[in-house]
């Protein structure tokens, strides 16, 4: 074969291969056997192997997973992505219609486009001249992650666009859109997410919680081909910029989206007033068991696009758009018995182990109890039947006891003495709910400890989670986080499925962790009370490691200094000093600067800039230089204070573009308001 017809013949296949991936992913009827659609794929790849410069970036070829990454990349939208506002009943619904039509002046019935609120992970794929360039994760709104090569492994999604027959160019041949960004939902099938699950439970790995955290976890996999292996699909229903590319409603856009190959659900309706709407809604609760996917409510759109742009947005949710929820599903089952497992900080949480019940589309075999307090006032006892829902659709939760089901031989719940996981002694203190394990070396509190360690917000080590975690501690390589610094290449070797390269990402991962920034060992080491905020404010405020510990060793006084700290009181002081004044607290720090941990932030109370010091800033509105986030960082290494409200303590409301509700509130307390310019003045070269 010449390269000509090597050329046409490349062509053809792609296409033919990729028609029967619409077939087969979105149209839901195959044409073809699994059989002959492999000889096709497979003819393809021999065809690219002998002519490599064919191969081109839409080529279904390119759809399998390349080498793994270090790091997701930032990818800053266009446009935000908005979140939606919440109405939890038809009174909140019809509220909603009345402002956009009080906003509007209008007394007439508008058109609302209703769509199902899919349970996935929202993302932005970006089509250059029909060709997919980029996909992007939601993030904060504002700022995502580059997740391009793990969504072109989702065959539902087209990598080359179709013309649209209506929109033509120059020379009378459908055009393409310069610039389409089309936003959707990554979702995982109700029958894939079982199925996905009983293969991880008989590999020994645990199960995804749900649906959405599977298509979440499966889509930020660093390595793509994990995530090619993961039965992920997805489908359209919004746009971002776009260049080249006209329609006038939410309606006309789904057609077009469609009508050029992006997967849209075919449950969404357009109607006419609210009483329409919650009719719709309606329908479609009734249907929602049936459905293939979870959903958890309905999406209410203003149809024409005139008219979103005029009621435009507020607080980073457009007045345009409400999410209608659907209440919790509940459903009654058995408890076969209360166990009580142990978290980080030692808290022992009951929990119900109940006869398998499926709650849409998941099966629950557990459900959280929460303390003794709540299982004495809802009288939950071993034998009882009780009612059980998932909280926001995600946690398993028990809401109240079926006494008039309750059996004679039904057992009330006993609390333990000793901690479950280690045997050794548990205290509940005076004023508290939580009953604790003291005991510092508890495995399971060790466990819960590493992962904590290592979760993104804090060290932020790839590659250890739960498994690995288990693994870690069941097999005595780790006593205390501190021993992940002391680990060798064998030792790594020896735990399940740890293959040459897997060990050398979990090591170098690890080792890049003791460059991290004082605030995110702070967050890390697991102090009661210190969330993210508080390790940030500690570490501007004492610098360092070392400064933190001396403070803790000095008698607090009548006025504990650690209260002088922003969002620090005596109960929080108390908690921070109790933490540091543990041997084996003390002994773990020391390991950690033994190991080489960054243990200084570079500022200290002396550093602070005069113009930022002690001074409250709020962000509102999209910045064009950088995110809120990085605005915040910026104040707080200055010595400044951030906040997410406005009141009469606030200093600065630093206002970008689009700002909403804190603007207004600002002007009306006499609060300054201040430009991103101005803000960069500040900040200084």
């Amino acid at each position: 074969m010449d390269r000509e017809e090597a050329r046409r013949e490349l062509a053809r296949l792609r296409a033919e291969i990729e028609r029967h991936n619409e077939l087969y992913y979105v149209r839901d009827a195959p044409e073809i056997t699994d059989a002959e659609y492999d000889r096709l794929f497979r003819r393809l790849v021999d065809l690219e192997e002998a002519f490599p410069d064919l191969v081109t970036p839409d080529s279904p070829s390119q759809r399998v997973g390349g080498r793994p990454l270090e790091q997701f990349a930032q990818v800053r939208h266009s446009i935000p992505m908005l979140s939606l506002q919440n109405a939890m009943d038809e009174g909140e619904v019809r509220a909603f219609d009345d402002r956009v039509r009080r906003f509007l002046s209008r007394s007439e019935d508008l058109d609302y486009v209703l769509e199902p609120k899919f349970d996935g992970l929202s993302v932005e794929l970006v089509y250059r001249d029909g060709l997919l360039v980029q996909a992007s994760t939601r993030g904060d709104g504002v700022t995502g992650e580059d997740v391009t090569a793990n969504v072109r492994t989702i065959r539902a999604i087209p990598l080359r666009l179709r013309p649209r027959n209506q929109a033509l160019d120059l020379f009378g041949s459908p055009a393409m859109p310069r610039l389409l960004e089309v936003r959707g939902e990554v979702f995982m099938p109700l029958d894939r997410f079982e199925a996905l699950n009983r293969a991880r439970e008989q590999a020994g790995e645990p199960p995804f919680a749900n649906p959405r955290n599977a298509a979440a976890g499966s889509l930020r996999q660093l390595d793509p081909r994990v995530t090619a292996s993961r039965p992920l699909d997805f489908y359209a229903y919004a746009m971002g910029a776009t260049d080249g590319f006209e329609v006038s409603s939410q309606w006309e856009l789904l057609q077009a989206l469609r009508e050029m190959g992006l997967p849209v659900s075919d449950l969404p309706r357009r109607v006419r007033g609210i009483e329409a709407v919650i009719e719709e809604y309606r329908r479609l609760e009734a249907l929602r068991d049936r459905l293939p996917f979870e959903i958890d409510g309905t999406v209410v759109k203003v149809d024409s696009f005139a008219l979103q742009r005029e009621l435009g947005e507020v607080s980073r949710s457009p007045r345009w758009a409400i999410a209608f929820k659907f209440p919790p599903r509940r459903e009654v089952t058995r408890v076969v018995d209360i166990v009580e497992q142990v978290g980080r900080t030692g808290v022992l949480t009951p929990v119900a182990e109940l006869e398998p019940v499926r709650l849409g589309g998941v099966l629950v075999r557990r459900a959280t109890l929460h303390n003794e307090d709540e299982v004495r006032r809802k009288d939950v006892r071993v034998g009882d039947f009780v009612e059980v829902q998932r909280a926001g659709d995600v946690i398993p939760d028990v809401v109240r006891v079926r006494t008039d089901l309750r059996p004679a031989d039904a057992v009330p719940y006993q609390p333990r003495t000793t901690c479950p996981a280690c045997g050794g002694p548990v205290s509940r203190q005076e004023g508290e709910v939580a009953r604790r394990c003291v005991n510092a070396s508890c495995p399971a509190q060790l466990k819960e400890h590493l992962v904590h360690f290592a979760s993104r917000r804090a060290m932020d080590i790839e590659h250890l989670g739960d498994r690995v975690a288990d693994q870690m501690v069941e097999r005595g390589l780790v006593q205390s986080v501190a021993d992940l610094y002391r680990l060798t290449r064998e030792q790594v070797l020896t735990l399940d499925k740890m293959a040459d390269k897997s060990a050398t990402n979990l090591l170098q991962a690890i080792d890049r962790s003791r460059e991290r920034p004082l605030e995110r060992l702070i967050f890390a080491l697991g102090i009661p009370q210190v969330g993210e905020a508080l390790a940030r404010s500690l570490a501007f405020r004492y610098g360092s490691l070392d400064a933190l510990e001396a403070e803790c060793d000095q008698p607090p006084g009548d006025e504990d200094p650690l209260m002088q700290v922003e969002d620090v009181g005596p109960k929080v002081a108390q908690a921070i000093r109790g933490w540091f004044a543990q041997p084996e607290n003390r002994a773990l720090l020391r390991r950690l600067r033994e190991a080489g941990l960054r243990t200084t932030s570079g500022a200290g109370e002396g550093s602070a800039d005069p113009a930022f010091a002690g001074k409250t800033f709020v962000f509102t509105g999209t910045l064009r230089s950088m995110t809120r986030e990085e605005g915040q960082a910026r104040v707080l290494a200055r010595g400044g204070k951030v906040s997410g409200s406005v009141s009469r303590k606030t200093d600065f409301v630093v206002a970008g573009e689009e700002a909403g509700s804190k603007l207004a509130k600002a002007r009306d307390l006499g609060v300054r308001v201040i430009s991103e310019e101005e803000f960069l003045a500040m900040l200084g070269p």
